[in-house]
């Protein structure tokens, strides 16, 4: 007798977006696939929600046109990802991404807020967004309140890992002009 395993059926974006269209899933659902598996995100708590408004809030003060703010809109990583990241700034699109979503050549910054989450962001997701080279990866720690900057990909890592505290400043690779104040999102 040969032994028969249950096996995963894994979705590409494609059929991700057939299945939103014919609402499969409650509209209320929260949903992400990552690597071709639908994930239930956990809902979002009171501080996590507040540290996203205040991460927007300081980046549309901060920024000009030259960038897109995105929060908690979706990213297309290959053809089995569509996260969405609590807050990506991402080049400007002549259609402001009404045709698609952006894409990770677009991305400049990508910021998770964590708390629940932690493990989760730091483990999958890292990998994740570092096999897409997402030059730079902020997750906006709140558990020990601080700012986890990952930069420089590669094979599913990061080589440049810094933890930042209220008293640093920092400034973003694709737009070193800009100073920010850990401090102010945190």
């Amino acid at each position: 007798m040969v032994a028969v395993f249950p096996q995963k059926h894994l979705t590409d974006i494609a059929e991700w977006h057939r299945m939103g269209e014919a609402g499969i899933f409650p509209p209320e659902a929260r949903l992400e696939l990552i690597e071709g598996e639908i994930l239930h995100m956990a809902p979002i708590g009171f501080n996590h929600a507040g540290h996203v408004s205040r991460l927007t809030r300081y980046f549309f003060r901060l920024l000009d046109d030259t960038v897109l703010i995105r929060s908690q809109n979706p990213i297309q990583l290959g053809d089995l990802s569509e996260p969405e990241p609590d807050l990506v700034l991402v080049k400007p699109d002549a259609h402001d991404y009404t045709t698609r979503h952006p894409s990770a050549s677009e991305v400049l910054l990508l910021v998770e807020v964590s708390d629940s989450t932690l493990r989760f962001d730091r483990a999958q997701k890292l990998r994740l967004y570092a096999n897409h080279d997402i030059a730079e990866y902020w997750i906006v720690n709140l558990i020990d309140n601080c700012l986890e900057v990952y930069r420089q990909p590669q094979d599913g890592g990061y080589l440049d890992k810094s933890v930042l505290t209220k008293a640093d400043n920092i400034a973003l690779v694709a737009l070193p002009e800009f100073q920010i104040s850990v401090a102010s999102i945190l």
